[in-house]
């Protein structure tokens, strides 16, 4: 019996359940591991937070750091949604988003309290307004994208306007995500550090 694609359904719902399953999963792992991971040289330590008080950034190249470590990741999505596995490409994605922001916010709240979520807000704003629903849209349009090819009678990858509107979408995910990689090496620091001289 061959496994087919046609008969699971996903998209917003399916996706924010894979990423609450990581969450929780997440969450679950720290609070098991704090002593690996939260010790006294542990993830996001005083001497680190230290450290990054007095940083000096060059927003320029932590610009070129995390548009290519994002990039990377968009593009090795997106290709990967052209194969079979693309589907179960996007919901591990999914996951693997959910298990690491449960992870960071335990890890901070953990060891700082209340004090470690407010960090955790402010090490993700302001370029976390566009990375969430580009995140989703990302995987929506792979998704997509995925059907496209390997699901007959749903959408057709030999029809040009398909490919037109795929495309189309993807320009404006790439700008979406320059914009967001602009904020995070441009504007997040600053407020960061700023941030931390009062933490």
């Amino acid at each position: 019996m061959r496994f087919t694609w046609k008969g699971l359904k996903t998209g917003h719902n399916t996706f924010l359940t894979f990423f609450s399953v990581g969450l929780i999963a997440g969450i679950v792992a720290m609070n098991m591991g704090r002593g690996i991971f939260l010790g006294e040289e542990g993830m996001f330590d005083e001497t680190t937070l230290y450290h990054m008080k007095y940083m000096t950034v060059d927003s320029n190249a932590l610009f070129c750091f995390c548009f290519q470590k994002r990039i990377f990741r968009v593009l090795g999505l997106a290709v990967l949604s052209t194969t079979y596995l693309g589907l179960a490409a996007c919901l591990g994605a999914a996951l693997w988003y959910g298990l690491s922001a449960g992870a960071f916010l335990t890890a901070l709240t953990i060891r700082y309290g209340i004090k470690g979520i407010l960090l955790s807000l402010i090490s993700m704003f302001p370029q976390y307004l566009i990375y969430g629903p580009l995140a989703i849209a990302l995987l929506l349009w792979c998704e997509e994208l995925f059907r496209g090819i390997y699901v007959r009678g749903e959408y057709s990858a030999a029809d040009k306007g398909f490919l037109m509107k795929k495309a189309g979408r993807f320009a404006v995910i790439l700008i979406a995500l320059t914009v967001g990689c602009l904020l995070e090496g441009y504007i997040n620091p600053y407020l960061l550090t700023g941030f931390l001289k009062i933490f």
